[in-house]
């Protein structure tokens, strides 16, 4: 038995010179034009973005400056409206002087003791002005001082019973509280002397169940009756006005 031998060496040769060439690939280059597009891309979204942004920045811009210049336009009607309200009390003051002049002119140059601006009721050389808005006991204590008064300070029988006449059926404010030290003085920090038979039975009793927040019943007031009750001074109370007449 013959053993036949097959000799490859031209098929392989065949081979070796009919493979293709492989291609050759720039890596660097192709990797390049790969992120060329997305980073356009991304460059073209990002100026889009800052522009945008830039378009709404002065847009906020241009409202700022609006309503700076709106503002300044209220700002010049508020002071302008203070300058009349200056003028206001200029002018009422003026008719004071001669309302309390024509009222020497009636009397026939007879003396009188004074008069009172426009509202305001007179007692003997004291004028009151009973308001007929709510104020708390500081804001209307603070309402009084703005206007050269004070909230009402009683001392005689004689102030009683003027200020009980003209207040009775209502709830005032007087100048009564022991906010400041515990115990009770007028507003001007003059000691209160305890009338029992001027409060009303029970009271003053400092009452904290009143569910208005911290501490308790500091300021007085006049009752319906006119005798004194005590209460918490945020309550917003009408309130009585004291001051000097004035003369001509």
């Amino acid at each position: 038995m013959t053993t036949e031998y097959h000799d490859n060496t031209e098929d392989d040769s065949n081979s070796f010179w009919s493979k293709e060439p492989r291609p050759v690939y720039f890596s660097g280059v192709s990797r390049f034009r790969r992120w060329l597009f997305p980073a356009l891309t991304a460059t073209f979204i990002l100026v889009l973005i800052i522009a945008l942004g830039a378009s709404n920045a002065a847009k906020d811009v241009h409202r700022l400056k609006f309503a700076v210049e709106n503002n300044k336009d209220q700002l010049t009607s508020v002071s302008e409206a203070l300058k009349q309200l200056s003028s206001l009390d200029s002018i009422s003051r003026a008719v004071a002087t001669l309302k309390c002049s024509l009222e020497r002119l009636i009397n026939n140059g007879s003396a009188v003791d004074g008069c009172c601006p426009l509202g305001w009721e007179l007692s003997g050389t004291t004028c009151y002005l009973f308001s007929r808005t709510s104020l708390s006991w500081h804001e209307a204590r603070d309402w009084c001082n703005g206007h050269e008064s004070h909230l009402v300070i009683l001392n005689t029988d004689e102030e009683w019973d003027f200020v009980n006449h003209h207040a009775t059926g209502t709830f005032y404010w007087v100048g009564l509280t022991d906010e400041r030290t515990g115990k009770w003085e007028w507003v001007n920090q003059t000691p209160y002397v305890m009338n029992r038979r001027r409060w009303k039975p029970g009271q003053p009793d400092s009452w904290t169940g009143h569910g208005l927040g911290q501490g308790d019943e500091d300021c007085a007031h006049l009752h319906s009756d006119g005798r004194l009750n005590d209460l918490h001074c945020s309550t917003r109370l009408r309130y009585i006005c004291q001051r000097h007449s004035q003369h001509s």
